[in-house]
């Protein structure tokens, strides 16, 4: 029977088989388990994408609408519940809380310098570490006032916040006084606009960080410590030497495809999906989100069960026009001749015939006398 079962079946069932077991009993689970794998199969014509339909649709109709709060963190959302499937299963690009769960290796994830490793991944803006800024109108100056206390927290001087102004700014001369940074402008043309505009561009200047992450919580999980982000920018996060990048995840699913390849993404639909499902409190068949997942994924790139993701490419003229925008594809299909072969449910239906599934499926065929 051995050669009958997959691969992971049989390796699955050799890391349970206690040791020194007579051949006599192996058979005899061997069999066991081949006789529930044929029961476990799909029958030939069953509507294996109507059933996955149906047992998604039926729970999500009873999910929450709402999304989650982390408490003691501003900006840290999570959306969860019936728009974080629609988010999934649509493919979007653009998510309502974009997030990521950072493992770390060890000793950081058993708590060491955590606070000094969560906020290096944080991005910091000049705007995160000044306490005023001032323009000195005399002397058409910009006085910044920085804040010792959070630059001391992620390891910045005065000094490394002139290097990068320097750096990222033409056209200033920059001086330290009385621990204030003093930013002039070369040109002697440059009025009280100038200064106003050099002020907000100072503001956004990155300075050190993730890019992209906005806020960092770190908390515990199963007897190690995570950081919890709101924003992604998950390659930049997988170089970082504290990260264990083998559990590191992103709730984006194109960013996971970009990052990791399709068959990681294929992994994270379902996880996602399983995720919110399981929090909800309910109970779906992983199978029905594997094929969903698969679905997405099959053409290499991700889509979304949207009119123009998976249903865009349904070889069926009238199962698209089924969809959305039927004049559109009836024209369109029109103008180019082409030819619907009825292989699938909805065109049958729509044509009252018997559709190709279970008992439709075989046709007879009979020799006809001349």
């Amino acid at each position: 029977m051995q050669k009958l079962l997959p691969k992971k079946i049989i390796d699955d069932v050799r890391k349970n088989l206690p040791k020194g077991i007579p051949t006599e009993k192996l058979n005899k689970i061997y069999d066991k388990v081949y006789e529930e794998y044929k029961n476990a199969l799909v029958e030939p014509g069953e509507a294996v994408g109507l059933v996955a339909a149906e047992s998604i649709g039926e729970p999500g109709t009873q999910m929450t609408l709402n999304t989650f709060h982390f408490a003691g963190v501003s900006e840290m959302n999570v959306t969860i519940g019936l728009p974080r499937i629609i988010e999934i299963l649509d493919g979007r690009k653009e998510l309502s809380t974009p997030m990521m769960e950072i493992y770390l290796k060890s000793p950081y994830n058993k708590g060491k310098d955590l606070r000094r490793t969560a906020l290096s991944i944080k991005e910091t803006k000049m705007n995160d570490v000044t306490t005023e800024f001032s323009i000195n109108i005399a002397d058409l100056l910009l006085e910044i006032k920085t804040n010792k206390e959070k630059m001391k927290e992620i390891g910045i001087t005065n000094g490394y916040i002139m290097k990068i102004l320097r750096k990222s700014l033409k056209g200033i001369n920059l001086r330290e006084k009385e621990g204030m940074i003093i930013v002039k402008l070369k040109s002697k043309e440059g009025g009280l606009n100038e200064i106003y505009r050099l002020k907000e561009k100072i503001k956004k200047l990155y300075l050190r960080g993730v890019k992209g992450v906005k806020q960092i919580l770190p908390i515990k999980r199963g007897g190690e410590f995570i950081v919890i982000t709101a924003g992604k920018n998950l390659r930049d996060v997988l170089e970082l030497p504290e990260v264990d990048p083998t559990r590191t995840v992103t709730n984006s699913i194109h960013e996971i495809a970009n990052v990791l390849g399709i068959e990681a993404a294929r992994q994270a639909i379902i996880n996602e999906v399983f995720k919110v499902i399981e929090s909800q409190g309910l109970n779906v068949d992983i199978r029905h989100i594997m094929l969903i997942a698969d679905t997405m994924c099959a053409g290499g790139n991700i889509k979304g069960i949207t009119r123009y993701g998976v249903v865009s490419e349904k070889t069926s003229v009238l199962a698209r026009a089924s969809f959305e925008t039927p004049i559109k594809h009836i024209m369109n299909a029109s103008l180019v001749g082409e030819v619907d072969n009825l292989g699938s449910v909805v065109e049958n239906v729509m044509l009252n015939q018997p559709v190709p599934l279970g008992t439709g499926l075989p046709k007879l065929v009979t020799k006809l006398k001349r």
